[in-house]
């Protein structure tokens, strides 16, 4: 048989990488040829991991507003609700003479996402008037509403279906279009006939001075009225996209009457979300109690709408010179298995997780393979990663700079955290990676190092150096 020189040098690689590795469980993961690595591997290094409640988070401004309610088997019970601020269409609005009301609809864009289930729960969604115009916009802050009803939804939600209506034109025949995926809840008649309707002109002169009058409106999931599972839609403010629809009637110049339909956007930039989590008789309710902060338990919780994350930890990385001589990592990689049996329809894995570090102050930062102002950093390739891989039912996330300053003391090992996030663009790096996520409601049972079947596990691939 013929050998050429690169066959034998091929040959000669992976003799050398069987012959160095220092524990067979790495082997079998899967390798590309353009970016295979050389050197000794580690993965026996100890990782300690614990389950910590998120904080607070500041919720205006989001690309989506939760709102939903939903029982989870492992989590326990989520509810979000989502305070609304209602501006003109346009400044000193004259709704024209003697106006009357048709009809007024609360117009909710579903957005891109929704995570629970479709197909058999029946959401029950009511809506009120809030009492104050918002000012507060934490994820713990309550929006007190009035206790008017003012209208109320109940149905399937159907977040990938387009639906029709009716375009009012004035002067016009009616015509039926197609639009994205809705809510659409209507609302008390006379209450909007006497609150907005029969407003002079001078009361939307500016957007403040409505604002001010009519404050907003508010809506929540009633839990009672609710049935099945439940879920959450991620509502989209966006370019006017959702709205108050007016549909009315004034006197025309002829003595007749015109129908009118104008639409009174929510704002995109004023409007808040009120997110609860009930772990109460779950499992991760005992691993929160402060008596067991240190205990490793065989797997750990996260969970999005600023829920839960896993703090992890490399008790031994700062000591790697001391045991395998100075090193430099060719390759260090993040394995995160998710726990068997612990994730089915319609309770789906995070599609995404993001991992991140404490600095000395205790403030979350970039990891230096996806720090844009670091130029080891991958975030312009796909290498970062912590995609979800449904094949293999695990994250995986490339951290070769970081265990690099880890094992040569330029970093100090302060907390590492995973948590999930949305399908943030790898290329636009923004806080979405390092603060809690509450515009993605995915969550993950992953397991820890000590688990026999479902593990988290640091793979370094390293070369000796002088």
């Amino acid at each position: 048989m013929k050998f050429t020189k690169q066959d034998l040098l091929t040959l000669l690689i992976g003799l050398f990488l069987f012959a160095s590795c220092k524990n067979p469980d790495g082997v079998g993961l899967d390798v590309d040829p353009s970016t295979a690595i050389t050197g000794t591997l580690v993965n026996n290094e100890p990782i300690k991991s614990q389950t910590i409640k998120e904080g607070d988070v500041n919720t205006s401004g989001l690309t989506g507003y939760p709102l939903g309610y939903m029982v989870d088997p492992i989590f326990g019970k989520t509810e979000s609700s989502v305070a609304m601020t209602v501006v003109p269409d346009v400044l000193s609005k004259d709704f024209g003479t003697t106006p009357v009301l048709d009809s007024a609809i609360l117009v909710l864009n579903l957005g891109s996402q929704f995570y629970g289930d479709t197909a058999t729960t029946k959401y029950s969604i009511d809506v009120y008037q809030l009492t104050n115009k918002i000012t507060k916009y934490k994820s713990s802050d309550v929006q007190a509403h009035n206790a008017q009803l003012l209208g109320n939804f109940n149905s399937k939600i159907f977040p990938k279906t387009k639906i029709k209506v009716f375009d009012i034109i004035a002067g016009k025949a009616d015509t039926l279009k197609t639009v994205p995926a809705q809510i659409r809840i209507k609302l008390d008649k006379d209450f909007i006939q006497s609150t907005i309707l029969n407003l002079a002109p001078a009361a939307t002169s500016t957007e403040a001075k409505f604002v001010d009058y009519f404050k907003g409106l508010y809506a929540e999931v009633n839990k009672q009225n609710t049935t099945g599972s439940g879920g959450v839609a991620f509502l989209n403010f966006a370019s006017t996209s959702s709205y108050l629809q007016l549909v009315y009637k004034k006197t025309n110049t002829s003595n007749g009457k015109d129908t009118v339909s104008v639409n009174f956007p929510l704002a995109a930039t004023n409007a808040a979300a009120n997110i609860k989590h009930d772990y109460t008789g779950t499992d991760v309710a005992t691993q929160l109690l402060p008596a067991n902060a240190n205990t490793q338990y065989n797997v750990t919780y996260l969970q999005g709408l600023a829920g839960l994350k896993t703090k992890i930890s490399f008790p031994t990385l700062a000591n790697f010179t001391n045991t395998y001589g100075k090193a430099l990592v060719n390759k260090a990689e993040l394995v995160i298995d998710l726990s068997a049996g612990t994730f089915a329809n319609p309770f789906a894995p995070a599609q995404r997780l993001s991992l991140y570090r404490w600095d000395i102050a205790e403030q979350p930062t970039f990891l230096p393979d996806n720090n844009p102002n670091d130029p080891r950093s991958s975030i312009t390739g796909p290498y970062f990663d912590g995609y979800f891989d449904s094949l293999k039912n695990r994250y995986v996330f490339i951290v070769t700079s970081y265990v690099q300053d880890l094992i040569d003391k330029k970093l100090t090992d302060y907390g590492t955290f995973l948590a999930p996030t949305s399908l943030v663009t790898p290329t636009s790096p923004t806080n979405a990676y390092v603060l809690p996520d509450v515009t993605s409601a995915g969550r993950a049972v992953i397991g820890s190092a000590g688990n026999a079947t479902n593990k988290i596990k640091l793979n370094i691939y390293y070369t000796k150096i002088n």
